[in-house]
């Protein structure tokens, strides 16, 4: 039995015993050293990153020499990212892309250059990686060593390219569910996202950030912070929270991550309480380099400096937006096609008005970054990397999605009968594109056949399991151009189709979409879509409503005409061959929804919200459990067995900040199949000086049991961790009564002391 809390080394998932990195990394005088050699050309070069599309003839698609010469020649450039063309390439093309720009950079610099890839959900910008379900999958999971399969797996897969450093873990809490990056995201919930980022972290980079191996990368953890809730759901726009939320809800996490050895921080691109991420010296500063003594390096998001004087106006050209980022603690720039930057950030030190000591700080950082990487000894490498895409990775992605898909709704119709007659139908049904999302083989999820033919549609997988299916559309997607748009001429086809099935399942959902062009105006599933769940129930037949979406699209007016409800999301190239063996009993359901699914468009909560939030249970009455009107709640999920929960233990009874809280609960397999369950641990806080949420997650854990068996869950939980952040700054953990619960009970403990602390 494992207990999943945060910071604490996930020895189940990986053998790591790292500690945030702090000043104290063997590769301090080869750094000062080589610091010390350097010219003020060298030194601004280091700090930016540019986009590989750049340096490429784009008639040949190869590497163009005279590109070079003034990128790394003249401009001194240290870093560089991205696929060409935005298309995944093999690991033998980019390898030679890699080494090319290695063997220039060490003959020009006698440093090596960094490259960096967006590994979203496994090696996704490489033509054989694996593919894992989308982050929000892994987390409805409630299974760390998901996520540490698919970090070590993106690890390995991606140093086959050449490339030792990805644009991974995402941490952006996906409480706004209009915004379009809510796939990529571990939920709602920081502790989720804090225990499976962590679990991500230790995976990827290995047990030794200072020498991280070459089955291992760099992570980026991202986007620091709180890019996941802007106020008006829009990708980049601005958010607007108090600080103690911003360190409770969203700092957390990230301060786990450096903690667990984190070498690299992307920023958010949009602004908090006005104030551009890319500009603060206290979020990039103060919170992270001198509260956490870490001496890990900062990048930015895609030309993100020019933002501050383009979009934000905090800045009235490019000079003065440099001289904020950099001067707030910002390391390297991803200023994607512009290799001047560099002389750029020259002038304005030669102007004093980015001073030295900070340039040769953030020198510093990704100089140590190389020298953790090894890229000073070993520039590239040779190593067997004969294991990508091989039978045990291929094997962890598909149990991955099959914990990760989960039953909402479920009136008997499953598991489908062997010898039923299956209509499968809607957009969503025969389409590898819709099962990964954005971020697979190209930005925007658009399939190339060449990647893709040999993995199953829902259809495919379905009739490989089935021996009577039959596929009608009803409604299609535009293969290219806007994502959104859809062919509803063939529902009357798909009804007519109805007439000979026994059952209906309707797969529908999004198309795929990437950022700022997946931003939607209204949050229900398509007219047309509905409309033809609509039209295929009118016929009497029993309908099972497949779920396949980057974000929960309302649908409270078709949820009540299915027979079950599956909510797959996104998970990735094995989704439908899990899929087909849930459907058909082979493997029983077990995922839980890391968000909440909202009912209506204009009432969107989170499981954890304020007391006062709900007013139809304010008469007296504590809603211990969170249910509002939502159309299902965090947490929510069936299986084809069922779980009883007795004999819930909390002790101690009184305690302080210094105890640790030990829960203990029995939980009973009281069905006739074997099943999965993820026991979560809540806690309330029953009366505090500020408004108490109603609940938080504290612990949790996953159990396999057979029919008719039970085990006793034991979990514990500092006490430190029911904690709030206030207003002033500092933590506060108030005497007086909490709630400890699990499975619907619940026990009262006491603190006996409040204790505070910065």
């Amino acid at each position: 039995m494992k207990n999943y809390i945060p910071t604490l080394a996930l020895a189940v998932i990986i053998a790591a015993s790292c500690s945030s990195p702090k000043g104290n990394s063997p590769y301090e005088a080869q750094i000062k050293k080589q610091i010390d050699r350097m010219t003020l050309e060298e030194k601004a070069g280091q700090m930016v990153q540019i986009t590989i599309d750049a340096a490429l003839d784009p008639s040949t698609g190869e590497l163009n020499q005279s590109a070079l010469d003034e990128m790394i020649g003249k401009y001194k450039v240290g870093s560089f990212l991205n696929v060409v063309g935005g298309v995944c390439p093999s690991a033998e093309w980019m390898s030679g892309i890699v080494t090319a720009l290695q063997e220039k950079s060490m003959a020009e610099l006698g440093i090596p250059t960094v490259y960096g890839l967006d590994m979203i959900h496994g090696a996704t910008y490489l033509d054989q990686g694996t593919f894992f379900p989308q982050e929000v999958n892994l987390a409805a999971t409630f299974n760390p060593e998901h996520a540490a399969n698919m970090g070590r797996i993106l690890a390995y897969e991606t140093r086959s390219m050449q490339v030792p450093w990805v644009f991974s873990p995402v941490m952006d809490l996906g409480r706004n569910p209009l915004w379009p990056r809510q796939y990529e995201s571990w939920g709602e919930d920081p502790y989720v996202q804090t225990v499976m980022a962590e679990a991500e972290t230790r995976a990827i980079q290995g047990a030794d950030y200072n020498n991280v191996g070459l089955e291992n990368a760099a992570v980026s953890i991202k986007h620091y912070m709180a890019y996941g809730v802007p106020a008006t759901g829009k990708d980049r726009t601005p958010a607007y929270i108090p600080d103690y939320e911003l360190r409770e809800r969203y700092f957390r996490p990230f301060k786990a991550c450096i903690e667990a050895g984190a070498l690299t921080l992307m920023v958010n691109s949009s602004s908090i309480n006005g104030v551009p991420v890319h500009s603060s010296h206290k979020l990039l500063t103060e919170w992270t380099k001198e509260e956490l003594n870490w001496d890990g390096m900062i990048v930015t998001d895609w030309a993100d400096i020019d933002n501050l004087f383009q979009r934000d106006h905090i800045a009235a050209d490019r000079k003065e937006a440099l001289v904020l980022g950099i001067n707030a603690g910002i390391d390297m720039i991803m200023d994607p096609y512009r290799a001047e930057t560099a002389q750029d950030i020259c002038d304005l030190v030669r102007e004093g008005r980015i001073p030295m000591s900070r340039i040769d700080d953030a020198v510093a950082r990704v100089l140590r970054l190389k020298y953790r990487l090894g890229l000073f000894d070993s520039p590239t490498w040779e190593f067997d990397y004969s294991k990508v895409n091989c039978p045990e990775f291929v094997a962890q992605a598909t149990a991955a999605a099959v914990e990760s898909e989960v039953l909402l709704k479920n009136d008997g119709i499953l598991p489908l009968k062997e010898n039923a007659r299956i209509l499968v139908t809607g957009p969503n049904a025969n389409s590898i594109r819709t099962l990964n999302g954005g971020w697979s083989y190209t930005w925007q999820g658009t399939d190339n056949p060449a990647y893709v033919e040999r993995f199953n549609t829902i259809y495919e997988a379905l009739s490989a399991r089935f021996s009577n299916v039959k596929y009608v559309p009803g409604i299609t997607y535009k293969e290219y151009g806007d994502w959104q748009e859809e062919d509803a001429s063939g529902i009357g086809q798909a009804v007519a189709a109805a007439a000979g099935c026994d059952v209906i399942v309707a797969c529908v959902g999004e198309n795929t979409y990437c950022e700022t062009p997946g931003n939607i105006n209204d949050l229900s599933m398509s007219a047309n879509q509905r409309n033809l769940v609509k039209a295929l129930a009118a016929t009497g037949k029993p309908v099972v409503l497949i779920l396949n979406e980057g974000r929960p699209r309302v649908i409270n007016d078709i949820e009540p005409l299915a027979s079950a409800v599956v909510d797959i999301m996104l998970p990735g190239n094995y989704g439908a061959d899990a899929l087909a063996a849930l459907l058909s009993g082979d493997e029983n359901f077990s995922g839980k929804l890391p968000f909440t699914y909202p009912k209506w468009v204009n009432s969107l909560h989170t499981y954890d919200y304020k007391v006062t939030e709900h007013r139809e249970v304010m008469d007296g009455a504590y809603n211990y459990d969170a249910v509002m009107d939502v159309q299902w709640s965090f947490g929510d999920g069936l299986s084809y067995t069922t779980f009883a929960y007795s004999n819930l233990s909390v002790t101690p009874e009184e305690f302080t900040a210094g105890d640790e809280i030990t829960v203990s609960v029995d939980v009973t397999n009281s069905g006739d199949v074997k099943g999965k369950e993820s026991v979560l641990v809540y806690s309330s806080d029953l009366v505090a000086s500020i408004i108490p949420d109603v609940r938080r997650l504290r612990a949790f854990t996953k159990v396999e049991l057979a029919p008719g068996e039970t085990k006793t869950v034991t979990l514990k939980i500092p006490a430190r961790e029911l904690a709030f952040a206030g207003d002033d700054g500092k933590w506060h953990l108030e005497e007086g009564e909490f709630r400890i619960s699990a499975g619907g009970l619940g026990e009262i403990i006491n603190c006996t002391a409040t204790s505070d602390w910065k």
